[in-house]
């Protein structure tokens, strides 16, 4: 049972996969489906987390929109995905950056990486 699921993961994932780590400052290209339209839309943050691995791995990303935090989880591998762009590398001692939720301002930076 393990290998066929294992062989439907492999199916289903994306042939190469834009390098990025937590803390990092992306901007993820997502399609966006509008009626029969279909267009690119950027959402640009913080990368807070990975999960799982795999077919199955996910990614959040936290961006402050008119003064709120929003958040967003992509599967690594949807076709909904166009690309990732790394803008800038975040220097964190973490897998997940949870407690960024509770900061403001300035104390809601994560260094960059030299």
């Amino acid at each position: 049972m393990s290998e066929i699921i294992r062989e439907l993961e492999q199916a289903q994932k994306k042939d190469t996969v834009d390098a990025f780590a937590v803390g990092d400052t992306v901007r993820v290209y997502a399609k966006i489906k509008e009626g029969t339209r279909e267009r690119i839309q950027m959402y640009e943050g913080v990368v807070l987390k990975r999960q799982n691995g795999g077919a199955k791995e996910n990614f959040t990303v936290r961006r402050i929109s008119y003064g709120i935090g929003v958040e967003k989880t992509w599967p690594l591998h949807s076709p909904n995905i166009d690309r990732i762009e790394v803008i800038r590398r975040g220097k964190v001692r973490r897998a997940k950056l949870n407690y960024l939720r509770d900061r403001i301002g300035k104390a809601a930076k994560v260094k960059e990486k030299m």
